[in-house]
């Protein structure tokens, strides 16, 4: 399978584009909502202990479009390694 946009017919190039641009967007208007929703997995995490991490998968899971899922994910990361780098 050839991953060179220039091997794709027009339409399939197109195609791409509007998918491009539509998670594009979808992140745009969903970015602040995915960082206050990983503070809040986040800021369980004393409370849940040892299953926090298996909540929070259940949590990521449950979240509808799989794509926000995503994004509230990486925030998820971004946050944890941000304050285990600042230890």
């Amino acid at each position: 399978m050839s991953f060179n946009l220039a091997n794709k017919s027009f339409e399939e190039r197109a195609q791409i584009e509007a998918e491009k641009a539509r998670l594009f967007e979808m992140w745009q208007s969903n970015l602040g909502k995915a960082k206050g929703e990983a503070a809040r997995l986040i800021s369980e995490k004393p409370r849940r202990k040892g299953k926090w991490a298996e909540w929070v998968r259940a949590e990521l899971e449950s979240m509808s479009p799989p794509e926000y899922a995503s994004m509230v994910r990486s925030e998820v990361n971004k946050m944890m390694a941000a304050a285990n780098n600042s230890r």
